[in-house]
């Protein structure tokens, strides 16, 4: 399996240290952002990375390398050289298909801190496989920030599934997609969100709720609050 890890956006909340630094390789309890997705995603044996870069570009793929120091294999799909590069979303992971094969996908953001097992999700990838689902996404209780949530969880007749029926839960930027899923789309500028909900609503993607250990790192704040509690 290949993973795509999101990495291209400034990330307007984390200003100011996003205007001179990689979102995804500020520091957290002596890893760099980025780092905590490689090491999870190595563990689970999934090797073969693709990163997606913009903004500061040339700072993540000189840091990162080939990642063989990391025991992964890393290839980069260049957006650009600025956050006005940046395809968002949607944009970069069709911009970056042809580097992440015919067969289903994880995709990760880089700035998501979890304990969440990536191997775990071997039956959604195989439900996915067999064309039952499109995709599958992994889905958190909604944080403060987004307390209006994505989407809810139901039962299918394959499995659990992503509804757009309340109680809305958030999705948290780990899923696995079918290359089928963007067949004709073009690298355009454009989120995944509202566009996926046209999958959901179809009954195409499956879902699972996870209450472990996660964090998305917006802003300056949750950085050194995270630091502290992960030392």
């Amino acid at each position: 399996m290949h993973a795509l890890i999101l990495a291209a956006g400034r990330g307007e909340r984390m200003r100011p240290l996003s205007d001179t630094v990689a979102k995804p390789l500020l520091p957290v309890a002596g890893r760099r952002l980025i780092e905590w997705q490689i090491d999870g995603l190595v563990r689970a044996n999934v090797i073969d990375i693709v990163i997606n870069t913009a903004h500061l570009a040339t700072q993540i793929e000189s840091t990162l390398g080939d990642g063989s120091h990391y025991g992964a294999r890393i290839r980069y799909s260049h957006e650009g050289e600025s956050s006005q590069d940046a395809l968002e979303t949607l944009g970069g992971i069709v911009k970056a298909l042809p580097l992440l094969g015919p067969r289903p996908f994880l995709v990760v953001s880089s700035d998501v801190v979890t304990d969440f097992e990536y191997g775990a999700l071997g039956p959604a990838t195989a439900a996915i496989e067999r064309g039952e689902f499109d995709a599958h996404l992994v889905l958190v209780e909604n944080p403060s920030y987004h307390p209006q949530g994505d989407m809810g969880l139901g039962q299918g007749p394959a499995g659990s599934i992503a509804t757009r029926v309340p109680p809305l839960l958030t999705y948290g930027n780990i899923g696995v997609l079918a290359p089928r899923l963007f067949a004709g789309l073009t690298a355009q500028r454009a989120p995944l969100f509202p566009w996926l909900f046209d999958a959901v609503e179809r009954g195409r993607v499956s879902a699972q709720l996870w209450r472990g250990r996660w964090w998305n790192v917006g802003t300056p704040q949750d950085l050194a609050a995270l630091d502290k509690i992960c030392r």
